[in-house]
């Protein structure tokens, strides 16, 4: 598949629940990081097709980081990872370039299908 994913999440668990979906499905996950100023780091560093990105971490939101990693790559594609009730920031953050987003807990057939749809050709 060749798809290159960075997941970004402040609670270890929820990235390794992410990391297991991928690699079940046979993506390639090249990195994670614990909070938004990390996830910039190692996105530039790593350069992933994919990024799930927390809205709510320590350091620097997840919005706050997806508008920088959009404004340094903006070919990279951002999903951000939301807790019900964060209506209000998931809207903040689609507007703020996030092409989609899963909502936590997460389910494995959910994920997948967000992936597939923004990472399709042509999207």
């Amino acid at each position: 598949m060749g798809l290159r994913i960075l997941v970004v999440d402040d609670a270890l668990f929820m990235r390794n629940m992410l990391k297991d979906i991928f690699a079940r499905a046979g993506y390639d996950v090249v990195g994670e990081a614990g909070n938004g100023a990390e996830a910039v780091e190692r996105c530039w560093e790593l350069r992933p097709d994919l990024v799930t990105m927390d809205i709510v971490m320590p350091l620097k939101s997840g919005i706050d980081a997806l508008q920088e990693i959009t404004a340094r790559q903006p070919d990279v594609r951002v999903v951000m990872c939301s807790a019900l009730g964060q209506e209000s920031l998931v809207i903040e953050a689609v507007q703020a370039g996030a092409k989609d987003f899963i909502v936590k807990p997460f389910k494995e057939e959910r994920v997948l299908e967000v992936v597939r749809r923004v990472c399709a050709p042509g999207h």
